[in-house]
């Protein structure tokens, strides 16, 4: 089984190498089948020179600005049989591969994994409340899923999915831009298979988002986008803060 990392990254030079320098460490001693594909979507900074200087990082320019466009466009390019969606700013923990490659080893009918994000530059106080948002997500994902079955829990930046199930739901939809499209994915591709997020399966990132507009207007919009998607089918916000810079 290979796994392939597709990164999208706009402007991302003071992240992108820790990012993949994680990937490479997870890596090391291992005899995994792994590529990594990073997508540099109409960056104007050092994003592609710093990629391009780890050994067999594949390197796609993609001139179509948005998260949808370049998560599309790694997609295409990539060779993997599943496929590893993470952030620039995200950090691989330890262990997190082997994780990824049991869980679809074991069970065949699942499609799609996914965790949580750890903010390695909040504070202690913003960290509490970020965890109170998952317990508290997490328990409206296990009514929907159970009860009302509607939608599934997807943490964009950190979902695995096959290769073979996303084809068969046309892979990303173009409607998002940002925000709603983990959602829309979990939806659809629930479908052809099992969808799993477990707290087994962290994954580092930064918190640069909720330092730039706020934890509780970051939070409630991601809430309703999450729900929009779910009952109307598209999201609610079609556009983002750049928080670079």
């Amino acid at each position: 089984m290979k796994l392939s990392f597709v990164i999208p990254a706009y402007n991302e030079e003071n992240y992108i190498g820790n990012c993949i320098g994680a990937i490479i460490k997870e890596m090391e001693g291992k005899k995994y089948d792994i590529e990594i594909v990073v997508v540099n979507n109409a960056s104007i900074d050092r994003t592609k020179e710093i990629a391009a200087s780890f050994d067999g990082v594949k390197i796609v320019d993609e001139p179509r600005k948005g998260l949808v466009n370049a998560r599309s466009a790694g997609f295409f390019a990539s060779t993997g049989d599943i496929i590893a969606n993470v952030d620039a700013d995200t950090r691989l923990p330890e262990g997190w591969i082997e994780k990824v490659f049991h869980e679809f080893s074991v069970n065949r009918k699942l499609v799609a994994l996914s965790g949580p994000y750890l903010y390695y530059d909040l504070p202690k106080p913003t960290l509490i409340l970020v965890r109170i948002w998952y317990y508290t997500s997490y328990l409206i994902h296990f009514f929907n899923q159970f009860f009302c079955k509607k939608g599934l829990m997807l943490q964009g930046g950190n979902f695995v999915v096959r290769r073979d199930a996303m084809e068969k739901i046309g892979g990303f939809n173009s409607k998002f831009d940002f925000y709603g499209e983990d959602t829309d994915i979990a939806i659809r591709i629930r479908k052809v298979g099992e969808v799993k997020f477990t707290f087994g399966l962290p994954m580092y990132t930064s918190g640069r988002r909720f330092n730039k507009e706020g934890l509780l207007i970051v939070g409630t919009r991601y809430a309703i986008n999450h729900f929009w998607t779910i009952f109307f089918k598209r999201p609610f916000t079609k556009k983002n803060i750049d928080i670079r810079g």
